[in-house]
């Protein structure tokens, strides 16, 4: 099984697209076709992402939506706690995708952030986008 970390920008496209590129992987992550992995940092700045007001209100994100959306995250995913500070890429903020995949042994990053993706591979972790990814689960569940 693929270990994955998922980039916030993807988890909140996602959330607010369901049926697009995004919302494609959290349908492989609800048949348990990847593993997700995320840190307590991670989790709280999609919390806080999706609870902006105006993000909320144009996507009509309810509270209840947004709990079932994140109960699939923390039920199909595994948290990790980062064990070694990374200071690696040129947005300091994207250097918790990086702890989290080391920490996990993740195989690989999902992103669409030039920061990250210019890294790739970092430390033996490949960095990919979202259409990558699909098609690698595609590949997967064949």
């Amino acid at each position: 099984m693929i270990n994955a970390v998922i980039d916030t920008n993807i988890l909140v496209s996602a959330a607010i697209k369901p049926r697009g590129e995004a919302g494609r992987i959290i349908v492989h992550l609800r048949y348990n076709e990847f593993t997700l992995l995320y840190s307590g940092a991670l989790l709280e700045e999609l919390v806080a992402v999706l609870n902006r007001p105006a993000l909320r209100d144009k996507y009509r994100l309810t509270p209840h939506y947004l709990h079932a959306f994140l109960h699939l995250i923390r039920l199909r995913g595994e948290k990790i706690e980062p064990t070694r500070q990374i200071t690696a890429c040129r947005d300091p903020k994207d250097n918790m995708f990086l702890e989290v995949a080391l920490s996990g042994q993740a195989d690989l990053i999902v992103s669409r952030d030039g920061d990250l993706l210019d890294l790739s591979p970092f430390e033996g972790v490949a960095i990919i986008k979202p259409a990558a990814f699909l098609a690698q689960l595609d590949q997967q569940t064949r």
